[in-house]
């Protein structure tokens, strides 16, 4: 492609993306495809021709388009927030065009230097602990499995790392802990560095979903009479389901009594300590080996960027650094080379985003959106706790809200309420207008509507509080009564 079709296209793809921004609702949220519709619209070869850029770009319009699901949209409320921004959109755009790989500082030294320096920016805007080393993950997923990697070389002296699974046979099981609300990531974490799913411990919550630091402490001295090994917890700021915050103080008493690494996951909720009045999440975390947010979810930053700290990373690239010939440089004992504080060896230069989102909102402006989100929730779960038809689930201390639909008189079991909510669930989706998600809470099936997208408003929750009332579930049950 010459520079002048580059142009032609590049401004005409601009212009169809700042058009969907502007007019995402236009699209149903949730796709209405059906399973292997996208896939028929395809060609099952690879054009042996070139093929015109306008008719790869009709195609995008025609056979992609209707099988996305808009997580941009103002009315997506399902999952979490992965919402993006003008200002990340470019800087991705930039980082594309540059095409660097930031896997030495060699190979970019503003790519390591600006990464150093933006992490440095969110540690602060966080209150993280000085002594905390930042580095760009993809996903909290790949940050989580580097904090268990860390603890279980600490563990071992560094044995597994040097001599292998088989190497340490005949040793306790290292024994890793998380509440009930914990991410699944754990668990695949642990599989992946060689703890194994059954020596993940799940620690019962409290009323409030959060981890039982008494019940934790319980597990522990249970392992160690039985000749186990305890090893790491990983606490939750803001679980998955209901944005449960764990106390990350006396958590962090115990790990440190018994010398387990910590490490906090708060993929989500930690946006929200930028907010002084939401510090408080927070409190506790000085006692922490390694901590994990996602400015991808909540931070206004595009898939994918996920923001890990470590207080240790002499272990962390102790752990991880391989050192070919090919890879070494005479600036290494100067500088960063942060092909050795993750999982891959390529990186792409993602602090730029993440630069521009900073420079372009302010820390103000993120602060303003991010309060924004958390009174329409709150505003949301009052209509809730307000509705002789509808329950809260759970506190809602952030941006997502759990209820569900209980008919004012009627008395039903549990099977037969949990049916009426996945038909309430299926039939407000079916219509376009919103899309939400479901959850468990202590075994009970709950509707879960967060709220974190760019441009979502007050009018948009209203509309979701409308199409709830609206659905034929509701309006069924209303006629029978």
């Amino acid at each position: 492609m010459d520079s002048g079709d580059f142009r032609r296209f590049g401004y005409e793809l601009v212009d169809w993306i700042a058009d969907y921004l502007d007019h995402a609702e236009r699209y149903p949220v949730l796709s209405r495809s059906s399973p292997g519709q996208t896939k028929e619209g395809l060609p099952a070869e690879p054009p042996m021709q070139g093929e015109r850029m306008e008719d790869i770009l009709a195609d995008f319009r025609e056979i992609i388009v209707p099988g996305i699901t808009h997580w941009q949209h103002p009315r997506f409320f399902a999952y979490f927030p992965a919402t993006t921004s003008g200002p990340s959109i470019l800087g991705e755009l930039l980082s594309a065009g540059l095409g660097v790989n930031a896997m030495l500082w060699q190979t970019s030294p503003a790519a390591t230097e600006l990464e150093e320096v933006v992490m440095d920016w969110l540690r602060s805007l966080l209150g993280l602990p000085e002594a905390f080393r930042g580095v760009i993950q993809d996903t909290a997923s790949t940050a989580t499995l580097c904090a268990l990697i860390c603890a279980r070389e600490r563990a071992t002296d560094f044995r597994i790392s040097e001599r292998g699974i088989p190497g340490w046979a005949g040793e306790p099981a290292l024994r890793l802990y998380t509440s009930t609300e914990g991410h699944s990531s754990v668990e695949k974490g642990a599989r992946i560095a060689g703890f194994g799913s059954e020596h993940v411990v799940t620690v019962r919550t409290d009323e409030d979903n959060a981890m039982n630091p008494e019940n934790l402490r319980r597990c522990i001295e249970e392992d160690r009479s039985n000749g186990l090994h305890p090893c790491c917890v990983v606490a939750t700021v803001g679980t998955t389901s209901s944005t449960a915050i764990d106390p990350l103080g006396p958590i962090g008493v115990i790990a440190e009594n018994y010398g387990l690494w910590l490490h906090v996951d708060a993929a989500l909720a930690g946006s929200a300590a930028i907010l002084p009045e939401k510090r408080w999440i927070l409190d506790g975390v000085e006692k922490a080996d390694s901590f994990v947010f996602n400015p991808h979810k909540w931070l206004f930053t595009n898939f994918d960027c996920s923001a890990f700290y470590c207080r240790h990373p002499d272990i962390l690239t102790s752990a991880l650094s391989i050192q070919p010939e090919y890879l070494k440089t005479g600036q290494d004992c100067r500088v960063v080379n942060f092909r050795d504080w993750g999982i891959q060896l390529g990186r792409r230069f993602r602090s730029l985003k993440l630069w521009f989102v900073l420079r372009y909102y302010g820390v103000e402006g993120l602060q303003e959106r991010l309060r924004e989100h958390i009174g329409l929730a709150a505003g949301f779960a009052s209509w809730i706790e307000r509705s002789a038809d509808f329950e809260l689930m759970a506190p809602v201390p952030l941006n997502t809200v759990c209820f569900r639909y209980r008919p004012v008189g009627a008395t039903l079991p549990e099977e037969e309420l949990e049916a009426m909510n996945r038909e309430l669930m299926d039939d407000v989706n079916r219509s376009g207008r919103i899309y939400i998600t479901h959850t468990r809470l202590r075994g009970t099936f709950c509707l879960r509507l967060s709220i974190g997208q760019m441009r979502t408003d007050l009018d948009d929750v209203k509309m979701a509080w409308e199409v709830l009332q609206q659905s034929d579930v509701v309006e069924t049950r209303r006629r029978e009564r």
